[in-house]
């Protein structure tokens, strides 16, 4: 295989909008290539129950993401399981350059990178990573069957992951720095009536301990809000669930960011401010963040990026 390849679209990311882009750039026969970055599906495969997918009453995350790939792959995008490790927007072709040598040049490049868990920045936080802290209860919630766990969080993704480990964990803590949740009404409904789960108001973690030899979370500190009260809860593990911060890295010294990092586009169009790239779902979108949000994004890069390209010819 040639170490440098070129393509009329570059899609960066595979997620609903990238697989979305990757099935209406190949119909419109421009043969896109698709490169799926460090987490093929995107976070859609650290889900379980999504309940919202239309046509869907209910699927497995993971499994959308299966169906998405295989739908693109079938409508002729060629999807690369590689990482975009530079991105050269300054001039045309754009230039890519990837974990396996790889360079890519496109005429246009449609940025799908999406979003990653944010963390808590406490160095006790960072030694336990992988070894009883984590920020995915589907990848690692199996491991902690019978113990005491818990949640750190009040959007979302927090009630969704205490209510996940529910199924293994004998007791699970939610501990939220505010007095109430983020969450929707249907999911907090869920958690206030599952006997498993207990909400700690007004408290964050202060730290997490445990043991060295070898190394495992044994509990956490927490500290209240408005006392400073510590308080010591036993725990096997810690799940950190306060959201996600946009995957913008590769072009944050390129393309205007706003919010905290996500990439701006021009309103009603998923155009940047240079012209022939394109950025769809969750690196972009800091209002819905939704997966069929982000499909719709991507339908809608993939459909300016065809038009860019035939203004080009």
């Amino acid at each position: 295989m040639s170490n440098s390849r070129h393509t009329k679209v570059l899609i960066i990311g595979s997620g609903p909008s990238g697989y979305t882009a990757g099935v209406y750039a190949s119909r419109a026969m421009l043969e896109p290539i698709l490169i799926q970055g460090i987490e093929p599906g995107g976070q859609l495969t650290t889900t379980t129950e999504v309940e919202n997918w239309p046509g869907d009453t209910e699927v497995q995350g993971p499994d959308l993401m299966i169906r998405m790939e295989a739908h693109a792959r079938a409508m002729g995008c060629e999807i690369v399981g590689d990482i975009v490790t530079s991105l050269d927007l300054s001039k045309r072709p754009f230039t890519a350059l990837t974990d396996s040598g790889t360079t890519y040049t496109a005429d246009a490049v449609i940025l799908c990178t999406g979003a990653r868990a944010k963390w808590l920045g406490l160095p006790s936080e960072e030694k336990f990573k992988g070894f009883g802290v984590s920020a995915c209860a589907t990848c690692d919630g199996f491991f902690y069957r019978g113990q005491e766990i818990v949640v750190v969080g009040g959007g979302n993704t927090a009630v969704e992951e205490a209510l996940f480990l529910t199924n293994f964990a004998s007791k699970v803590t939610l501990v939220h720095r505010r007095d109430e949740l983020r969450a929707e009404k249907i999911l907090i409904n869920r958690l206030e009536k599952n006997p498993k789960i207990e909400t700690l108001w007004f408290n964050e973690i202060h730290e997490v301990y445990g043991t060295d030899a070898p190394l495992g979370v044994e509990g956490v500190k927490v500290k209240h809000t408005k006392t400073g009260e510590i308080t010591d809860i036993p725990a096997k593990g810690v799940f950190i669930a306060i959201g996600h911060a946009p995957a913008s890295e590769l072009v944050k010294d390129q393309l205007e960011l706003h919010s905290g990092g996500y990439v701006s586009v021009e309103a009603g169009s998923t155009r940047t401010a240079i012209p022939g790239v394109f950025a769809a779902g969750d690196l972009t979108d800091h209002t819905y963040r939704q997966a069929v949000t982000s499909a719709g994004m991507g339908c809608m890069a993939a459909l300016d990026a065809e038009k860019f390209i035939a203004e080009q010819e």
